[in-house]
């Protein structure tokens, strides 16, 4: 995909798509709880994907997540705990993704895994479930900075196991906004938990058929932070469907880029985004993507272009996501002139010297995010986009919202 800016400030109104990390929550939770409508459900590949494996789920032995994360390790969990005999596989990536912690935490509440290929990764096989030998509560230890996707898939599962679950979270917990989003929708569904310190205690009172709207996906929100802030002066841009209540941690973003020079103004329905002059402190920036790590690769995009140092950390969960992701920014930024490097353990600065937009292609390496934390560049100088419909996975309009916003959008022969 070719992309240029004709000019002139960028200004509109940007669709986006509805929340998938929401949206695949509330599947799961309407799946157990056996009715209710999910709305506004996005047109992005991982949730339809999650809709249509869960409506096959009864008649297939086989089922393909594809690449998508939150799908393979939230199914693992559904299937494990409603007996569910077959297989489930995903891409040749996803068979690089671990899983160990999760079926190995579902095997001691009873149900019946083993891996297909490789031990600890999917593809997976299912062989229902052996009859639990208590009452009590199960048990069960999971360490905190592992993907909090892990954590999310036990505790949905949890109010179906006799007696309900005891989690005791180890260490530092990572992307907690994920776990509490959990939460919050399965209470929405009439679960019955607590938080007592690093526990968390979920009774056994199953779910109720609830009908749940699905919030605009603050993660898609991010890029247009970063469009308004390399756009020229007198940009602005309304995004429509966000709430100021949210149950996203990517709502962080707002605060993020408040120290690239965009104003975030709340409307009744969704937010107005206005650029305005960098702040006079940005001389050096820390910041901390344990709780948002899908905020990262665009916030490293934007510092390097506007040539602000950030140090950050909280990155760990990147190596494991769609593709290595600190490397492809590493291998990505360095064709404009921008450099993230690693100075300490887990310690990484975004910095950039000369950093130029002149017609250069961007590798995507299957990762959606990819894509769009550098399609910004185009608002600084030509460049083309490979592979670009990866944005499918979580934000299909992508493209064409751009060329709305009036970007020339030309795909390459």
């Amino acid at each position: 995909m070719h992309l240029s800016w004709p000019g002139g400030p960028l200004r509109g109104t940007a669709q986006l798509p509805a929340s998938k990390s929401e949206a695949n929550r509330a599947l799961i939770l309407q799946a157990l709880a056996g009715g209710g409508t999910v709305s506004n459900l996005s047109d992005a590949h991982d949730t339809q994907l999650m809709r249509r494996l869960l409506a096959a789920a009864p008649s297939t032995a086989v089922l393909d997540a594809e690449d998508a994360g939150t799908v393979m390790r939230f199914l693992t969990a559904y299937l494990a705990i409603t007996g569910w005999r077959g297989q489930l596989t995903g891409t040749a990536r996803m068979q690089e993704r671990p899983i160990a912690v999760l079926v190995s935490a579902l095997r001691q509440a009873g149900a019946r895994i083993t891996y297909l290929k490789k031990e600890g990764f999917p593809p997976l096989e299912f062989a229902g479930l052996i009859a639990a030998d208590t009452g009590g509560p199960g048990e069960t230890e999971m360490r905190g900075d592992i993907s909090s996707q892990y954590i999310s898939a036990l505790l949905m599962l949890s109010p179906y196991q006799p007696g309900g679950l005891r989690l005791r979270l180890t260490g530092p917990v990572g992307s907690r906004p994920y776990i509490d989003m959990t939460l919050a929708l399965m209470r929405r569904f009439g679960a019955d938990w607590m938080v007592e310190g690093d526990t968390i205690r979920v009774g056994p009172t199953p779910y109720q058929p609830t009908d749940y709207t699905v919030e605009a996906d603050w993660s898609a929100a991010s890029y247009w932070y970063s469009l308004v802030a390399l756009a020229p002066a007198g940009s602005e841009i309304t995004l429509p469907g966000l709430r100021e209540q949210s149950l996203q941690g990517d709502q962080a973003i707002g605060s993020l880029m408040a120290h690239f020079g965009v104003q975030t103004t709340f409307l009744p329905d969704g937010i107005h985004l206005r650029q305005v002059p960098l702040p006079a402190d940005n001389e050096q920036l820390f910041f901390d993507f344990t709780n948002c790590p899908d905020l990262a690769q665009t916030v490293a995009v934007v510092a390097a272009t506007l040539a602000i140092p950030v140090e950050m950390t909280g990155l760990e969960s990147l190596r494991i996501k769609e593709t290595d992701r600190i490397a492809a920014l590493q291998t990505e930024l360095a064709k404009f002139g921008g450099n993230l490097r690693e100075v300490g353990a887990g310690r990484f600065r975004v910095e950039s010297t000369g950093f130029t937009v002149d017609k250069q292609m961007v590798d995507t390496y299957h990762d959606h995010r990819m894509a769009m934390a550098f399609a910004p560049l185009a608002l600084r100088g030509p460049l083309t986009i490979a592979a670009p419909l990866v944005v499918k996975k979580s934000y299909p309009r992508f493209w064409k919202e751009l060329a709305q916003a009036g970007f020339t959008t030309r795909e390459a022969e």
